[in-house]
């Protein structure tokens, strides 16, 4: 009996750790091109490379695709992510707001989610000046990131 409950707590620890550490840990912008492309090659190297092309050239870009790296939240739980951008048309108090589900619950929950906002509402929403991600569970906050500006 005694064992059953020492395996039963260190479950029950466990998975509340793991909820309490759901982290966002990077965000990556990239500009799209008019084929929906944030690179031509698969080196970090190119990438930056296009992206400057593209910042120097706005004619060329057809969105903006924000990757998301983000780790932790309750096993078995299907996550969103949701993103508020400040834009040059969307100020405080009417941000755009983008959202994605993270994928099948597992196991291990974490990985690689993208956010995308293209083709007409990108260029209606003018330049982002600041955003702001959000990892939920249902409507439950369980980590944040925010850029410099929001």
């Amino acid at each position: 009996m005694g064992r059953f409950v020492l395996i039963w707590a260190f479950i029950t620890l466990s998975v509340g750790a793991q909820a309490a550490q759901a982290r966002i840990l990077k965000v990556l912008p990239h500009l799209m091109d008019l084929q929906g492309r944030h690179a031509l090659a698969p080196s970090l190297y190119e990438r930056d490379a296009y992206q400057a092309e593209l910042r120097k050239h706005p004619a060329k870009v057809s969105g903006i695709r924000y990757d998301v790296h983000w780790r932790g939240g309750p096993v078995g739980h299907s996550l969103k992510l949701r993103m508020y951008l400040r834009t040059a048309t969307h100020g405080f108090g009417d941000p755009i707001v983008i959202e994605t589900v993270t994928g099948k619950p597992g196991i291990r929950a974490g990985g690689w989610s993208g956010l995308t906002l293209k083709g007409e509402a990108y260029r209606a929403a003018g330049e982002v000046q600041a955003w702001r991600v959000v990892l939920l569970d249902g409507e439950t906050e369980l980590a944040e990131q925010r850029s410099f500006l929001w």
